[in-house]
Parts: C-alpha cells; structure tokens; sequence
C-alpha cells in the first residue's frame, strides 16, 4: 500500500503542473499578457512552461524528484506571492494558500524522496547492485 500511496501522492502533485505548463501552450499570448500585467517580463514564459512540463513530468515519473519538488516548492511560492496576492478577494486568497499547500507537499517530496516506486529508486538500487560486484 505504502507504494502506490507514494506514487498516488507524486501523481497528484505533478500532474497539476504538467497540464498548467501544456495549457500554456494553446494560451501562450493570453498567459503571456497577464504576466507582464503582473509585472512578469513575459520572455519568461517558455522557462515557466518548461519548469512546469519537465518538473510535472519528473515528479510523476519519481526521476530527480527532489530536485524537481524543491525548484516546483520555490516556483509555486513565487507564484502565490506575485499572482495571487489581493487578499481582498476571497478567491486570490484561495489560490494563494493552494499554492502554499502544494509547495508543502513538495517540501516533503523533497525531503523523504519519491518512494520505493520511482526511477530513483531504481537507480539507486542498480548503483547499489553495481557497486557491491
């Protein structure tokens, strides 16, 4: 049970990162303008969409997980704090605490790692197996 969990968990926290970073593709104009209306240079928008895509995917997969969940924890954490900052409005307040949330499941991905059901599991293990021949 304590596989699947783990790789129930990471599926959920990666894949709202992986879908947000490919609906960037289809709404590239409209996500770029919202960031530079949110004082955001808008040249950043194909590192977002990589970060997201690439970091969504790893965090799925269990590959360089906790470097993927510390980069994806800073990233939703600047997000909350630059896009979801009018506390006026019930539903920024929302996103913001979503975006803390996520960034402290991520926290812990980062600290205890992606599972026993995960590429880094398997490549630590084929290290291990490696280094005692």
């Amino acid at each position: 049970m304590e596989k699947i969990t783990q790789f129930t968990a990471r599926l959920f926290l990666g894949h709202i990162f992986l879908i947000a970073g490919l609906n960037k593709i289809s709404a590239y104009a409209g996500t770029q303008g919202y960031m530079e209306a949110m004082g955001v240079p808008g040249a950043l928008l194909p590192l977002v969409m990589l970060l997201e895509i690439a970091g969504g995917l790893a965090i799925i997969i269990g590959w360089k997980a906790r470097y993927s969940a510390i980069l994806l924890a800073l990233f939703s954490i600047a997000a909350a704090a630059i896009f979801h900052n009018n506390f006026d409005d019930p539903m920024q307040t929302i996103l913001f605490m979503k975006n803390i949330a996520i960034a402290g499941g991520l926290m812990l991905l980062a600290v205890y790692g992606a599972g026993a059901c995960s590429v880094d599991n398997r490549l630590t293990r084929n290290t291990m197996t490696t280094n005692k021949l």
